[in-house]
């Protein structure tokens, strides 16, 4: 996916992903997040760089086989890197707003240990 794409899902998000960056933009959780942000062949909806945290707010489309299996892959992946994922419906993010917000707050505060190198 090229910057030409990044920059059209930027243009083009549906009413969740509007009403998530709506709470998540201005540091309005304490932390700044980007959004359609690329991270290795994947564009991720929302990530807070800081804490290696990623927001999904998923369609219809990801709860068939394929999507499935496609968001497994990348969820695994992004894990190897360092970042945790967060996976909401986007009919929970319209419907439960509140809750969404809170679950990512509590997230962003969890506390993050790096492993100590094996010798």
């Amino acid at each position: 996916m090229g910057d030409t794409q990044t920059r059209h899902l930027r243009k083009s998000m549906t009413d969740a992903e509007r009403r998530l960056w709506s709470r998540l933009r201005g540091n309005a959780l304490g932390f700044h997040f980007r959004r359609q942000h690329r991270i290795g062949i994947y564009v991720a909806d929302f990530v807070c760089l800081e804490r290696q945290l990623v927001v999904e707010a998923d369609g219809g489309q990801h709860n068939w086989r394929t999507g499935l299996v496609r968001d497994g892959r990348r969820t695994a992946w992004l894990n190897t890197v360092g970042y945790d994922v967060l996976r909401f419906w986007n009919n929970d993010v319209l419907l439960k707003t509140d809750e969404i917000i809170e679950t990512i707050w509590h997230e962003l505060r969890k506390a993050r240990y790096e492993l100590p190198p094996i010798d």
